[in-house]
């Protein structure tokens, strides 16, 4: 997706009753959090923010203009109404140039598995991946392609090939995809089926008296 720039202004009241008279009109009180620790109170226009972060994941590296100060910055939190569902509050992790980080990268399926085809489940457990590298080399995504997986194999994260910059920090042996044959098992609870009822007892059935 294009590169997202937000546009934001300093805080220089904060409290509740502030936040409230913010979002009255139309704006979101934000934070932005330093790699050190330190906090910026800043407020968004809530109708920028809503329509500029669709489709952005905590991944999605930003621009946040400060009054006119440049900072890349991550997602770390939103705050929704429960009832209206509009964003409410929204925390921001700022990154450092030449600093790794840690980020959960969406993990997304694609292609038909080869097991699949002949009949079998495809089953993705894992979600995202953990992963540690520059905020410029850093994905949106991960792509999972499955295509040549067969009935009753596995796809571990071990087996998966990122780019040398990218540092995955899921444990090697988390299962990414696996194809279940399906046909197989019905076979089986067929067969174990039928020995049961071979192997039932006959009810005796006893004659009506005279």
């Amino acid at each position: 997706m294009d590169h997202v720039v937000l546009t934001a202004q300093k805080r220089a009241v904060t409290g509740s009753a502030d936040a409230a008279r913010l979002r009255r009109n139309g704006k979101i009180p934000a934070v932005v959090y330093g790699r050190s620790g330190q906090a910026m109170s800043i407020v968004l226009d809530a109708l920028d923010f809503g329509r500029k972060i669709k489709g952005v994941s905590e991944s999605t590296l930003l621009n946040l203009s400060i009054d006119g100060a440049q900072h890349e910055v991550f997602i770390k939190d939103t705050q929704r109404d429960i009832f209206k569902g509009s964003f409410i509050h929204v925390d921001f992790y700022e990154v450092e140039k030449g600093k790794t980080v840690h980020a959960k990268v969406p993990v997304r399926v694609i292609g038909t598995a080869e097991g699949v085809r002949l009949g079998g489940i495809l089953e993705a457990p894992l979600h995202e991946l953990e992963v540690e590298c520059l905020p410029k080399d850093l994905p949106e995504h991960i792509d999972i392609d499955v295509t040549n997986l067969k009935a009753n194999e596995a796809l571990h994260v071990r087996d998966l090939k990122l780019a040398s910059e990218i540092r995955v920090l899921t444990n090697p042996e988390q299962v990414v995809a696996l194809v279940k044959f399906a046909k197989a098992e019905a076979a089986a609870e067929t067969t174990v089926e039928a020995a049961a009822e071979t192997a039932a007892p006959a009810v005796a059935t006893e004659a009506p008296k005279a």
